[in-house]
């Protein structure tokens, strides 16, 4: 039986469902990896700009801190997008100590490319869904993500780790 908020009232938690969601996460993730493997920068490098780009300019202890990396990864990566292109390093106004790096136009291209391929990707894969059972996803993955974060925000849990 299930509670008003669609919970189940008992913790038997069937095989298949266990398969579908584990199947549900490999097509995801292997969409999120398609969507970076023409880049001209690597999955790590992307992960910074991402970070950056989430986060705003934002100091290396900051990103690091974002990514559940070391400062000194941070600052290996930094140096390579910033000779590419892909960034700049500046100062905080408030603390001129403080290194920050910020996304250049190159950067949040990068960002702004990979977003609109995943995005393409999941309307193509969404349309192949009638509109009720796209409704029921989306109702379900809400309730999901609300479960394994709770009282963290959407844009809290996606800053945490981006892919």
């Amino acid at each position: 039986m299930d509670d008003a908020a669609g919970n189940r009232a008992d913790d038997d938690v069937r095989p298949g469902e266990i398969d579908a969601f584990e199947t549900a996460t490999r097509d995801l993730v292997g969409l999120a990896l398609r969507s970076v493997q023409d880049l001209d920068v690597s999955l790590s490098q992307y992960r910074l700009l991402l970070t950056i780009h989430e986060l705003g300019p934002s100091s290396s202890s900051a990103c690091a801190a974002a990514l559940g990396v070391v400062g000194s990864s941070i600052t290996r990566l930094a140096d390579r997008l910033r000779a590419s292109g892909h960034l700049v390093r500046g100062t905080d106004p408030d603390n001129r100590s403080i290194v920050t790096l910020h996304l250049t136009d190159a950067g949040r291209d990068v960002v702004r490319n990979v977003n609109d391929r995943r995005r393409r990707d999941l309307h193509t894969a969404l349309t192949q869904l009638n509109p009720d059972a796209r409704a029921a996803c989306a109702a379900a993955l809400q309730h999901l993500h609300a479960t394994m974060a709770p009282g963290t925000s959407s844009d809290e849990l996606r800053r945490r780790l981006p892919l």
